[in-house]
């Protein structure tokens, strides 16, 4: 046989080899692409509630609580509409939001409360709360005073809530407790603008 056959005859084998290779490791190849090396050893355990959700739904409920009870004299007492309406709405979704959280606190078999202060917490996300004094001169305060006085205070209220939430979705461990963050993030952004408007109006 000539050299130019012999040529020939080898490159079918030669074209064959890479696809046998191919064969045979293909499927371990595309495996170890898309993972870390260390998956094996290092893959996190089942997510599963943490410190950090316990906390967090204790200093929500106690603010919510603070938020529904400020809600109700703005219900009462603001002249405009709007912001009896808003109001009205706070009250009934935070009331409501107490009961979620309190039932996912009762299945861990954690206490509802906490007996800390929140700004104690602040690794948790936790912020300086409205406080009773702060409720009791909102209660006291009457006439055309009152709506830019609840408005104000609650702006920086439900944005205490925002930053707490913010705290949730990056650090708790629980999937439930983290969507109700961001839906708590979400829902209280929206009514700081309403109420922002309200004061500029």
């Amino acid at each position: 046989m000539s050299r130019r056959s012999l040529r020939r005859a080898a490159l079918p084998a030669l074209l064959v080899l890479p696809l046998m290779l191919t064969a045979c490791g293909g499927g371990q190849e595309r495996q170890a692409s898309t993972e870390p090396a260390s998956a094996a050893s290092d893959a996190p355990a089942p997510a599963g509630h943490n410190e950090h959700d316990v906390m967090f739904l204790q200093m929500m409920i106690a603010h919510h609580k603070q938020g529904v009870e400020m809600a109700r004299v703005a219900e009462d007492r603001a002249k405009r509409a709007e912001v009896r309406n808003l109001a009205a709405a706070v009250a009934a979704t935070q009331a409501e939001e107490v009961k979620t959280m309190t039932s996912w606190l009762r299945k861990w078999s954690e206490p509802a409360t906490t007996h800390h202060a929140p700004g104690s917490h602040a690794e948790h996300g936790g912020l300086p709360a409205t406080g009773p004094k702060e409720i009791s001169t909102l209660k006291k305060t009457t006439g055309a005073a009152f709506e830019p006085a609840f408005l104000n205070l609650f702006v920086a209220h439900q944005h205490n809530a925002v930053k707490m939430a913010e705290e949730e979705t990056s650090k708790g461990g629980d999937a439930e407790a983290k969507a109700f963050a961001e839906r708590v993030k979400e829902s209280r952004t929206d009514q700081i603008r309403q109420m922002l408007g309200m004061l500029n109006s």
